[in-house]
């Protein structure tokens, strides 16, 4: 006990408190040279922290955000481990959000927004959740800002200049309390809400809103060694240097639904299904595209419920639909075809409220407009083609048919067409069995003349 008494006051040099008599004496070298590495050997051996990965890879924040994080942060804490969240985000929902913020002020384990790779962004949403986060770190050649709110549901346009302000003042307050939480700079976040500007990080570096700028996880574990954070009160210091990262994916469930949220699936899971019930109506019987066309309605309603839209540009785009499909069944040569393309290009770059951050790709939605167009006018060609032919079945069908004579026809006869036998009428002399041609019919009148050789 004496010996381990002493060690602990750090005297590990001083041998003479071994008794000088007895074999002890006799074996303090060796003792000495058993504990002393024993003992330095444990001071530096300190257990390395295990790492927890998730990756937001240009992504809209919104209630699959929340579910992920949320379950990655419980598994943090299972294990005891540091949550690192690769981050790349256009925005999102104000809500989620808050939610996700929430989580990480009222976390028990560290959480480190790392803002990356190379070209990376943390816009609107992306701030909130970077300065809620204990550590924040970015790439080279990544930027964060621009955190002015985004409503779901396209109903920020609609309210009054007193709404707008009082969600301003308290968004306002929000940034500011996760600002003094985390100890950085308030004055940033507000002009982010207010005027939506942004900076790179070595300004954010600079104003002291990012800890580190690391060029990729290996270099972020290695600038993670040692720094402290306070986590409810008490100061940890992070051991990451020699830790391993655990990738956690993205379920089956939150993948699905994130995809569903991306603006350009939106919009063709809109197009297709306004087309499926169009073609549904039309088409009565078939009974697989109406079907299909509700469900592409659902997703799109809910990927519609969660960004920020415009609903002036999704009439916009029903209604040039619309004019499309008019134009094969009632043709006016162009007509509908022109204000259909006009209506479904203007929907398409109107379709949402925040172009600069949340909008439909001109990859995607000018390959949708000539695509209807192409078949709008495959359908119209197909009904001029079909007004100019002549008449197959009827009375009208037997024009221009040939037959035989029956009988000696001078000036009246019979005559056989289309193994019927039918009176008919001409002002040539035809013998019996030759070959005729119908000029008109009159009722059940034929008039016929001779075929030419």
């Amino acid at each position: 006990m004496q010996a381990f008494y002493i060690l602990e006051r750090k005297n590990i040099f001083n041998i003479d408190f071994l008794p000088r008599y007895g074999i002890l004496k006799k074996m303090k070298k060796i003792i000495l040279i058993l504990v002393f590495p024993i003992f330095f050997l444990s001071s530096l051996l300190v257990k390395a922290q295990q790492l927890k990965l998730i990756t937001i890879n240009d992504y809209i924040i919104g209630p699959p955000t929340v579910e992920y994080i949320s379950r990655a942060l419980k598994e943090a804490q299972e294990d005891n481990a540091i949550l690192i969240i690769q981050l790349d985000t256009p925005g999102g929902l104000l809500k989620s959000t808050q939610k996700i913020t929430k989580l990480f002020l009222n976390s028990p384990v560290p959480v480190v927004t790392y803002i990356a790779p190379k070209g990376a962004r943390a816009a609107s949403a992306g701030v909130f959740i970077s300065y809620a986060s204990h550590i924040l770190a970015m790439a080279p050649s990544t930027h964060i800002g621009s955190a002015h709110p985004i409503l779901g549901g396209g109903s920020w346009g609609k309210l009054s200049k007193e709404v707008k302000e009082k969600i301003i003042n308290d968004t306002l307050a929000w940034a500011e309390n996760l600002a003094n939480q985390r100890n950085r700079p308030v004055k940033f976040i507000k002009e982010a809400v207010r005027k939506s500007i942004s900076i790179t990080e070595k300004e954010a570096k600079r104003l002291g809103i990012c800890k580190i700028v690391a060029k990729n996880l290996e270099e972020l574990k290695e600038k993670l060694e040692g720094v402290k954070v306070n986590i409810n009160g008490k100061t940890l210091s992070l051991a990451t240097k020699n830790s391993s990262i655990q990738t956690i994916p993205f379920s089956g469930r939150e993948k699905f639904l994130n995809i569903i949220i991306d603006p350009n699936i939106a919009y063709l899971l809109l197009t297709l299904g306004f087309l499926g019930l169009i073609f549904e109506v039309t088409h009565p019987g078939f009974g697989f595209p109406g079907i299909a066309g509700i469900l592409c309605l659902i997703l799109s309603l809910y990927a519609l419920t969660i960004l920020p839209v415009n609903y002036a540009g999704i009439a916009l785009i029903i209604l040039g639909i619309i004019f499309l499909v008019a134009e094969a069944f009632t043709p006016t040569f162009g007509m509908l075809t022109l204000a259909g393309i006009t209506s479904l290009f203007l929907g398409s770059l109107f379709m949402f409220n925040q172009p600069h951050l949340v909008k439909v790709s001109y990859k995607i939605f000018v390959p949708v407009i000539l695509s209807f167009v192409l078949l709008s006018l495959f359908l119209l060609g197909k009904v001029i083609s079909s007004q100019r032919q002549k008449p197959k079945t009827g009375v009208e069908g037997l024009v221009g048919e040939e037959g035989i004579a029956l009988t000696d026809i001078d000036k009246e006869g019979k005559v056989l067409i289309h193994s019927e036998v039918w009176n008919a009428f001409s002002s040539d002399k035809i013998k019996k069995e030759e070959k005729v041609v119908i000029e008109r019919v009159e009722g059940l009148n034929l008039f016929v003349k001779r075929k030419e050789a």
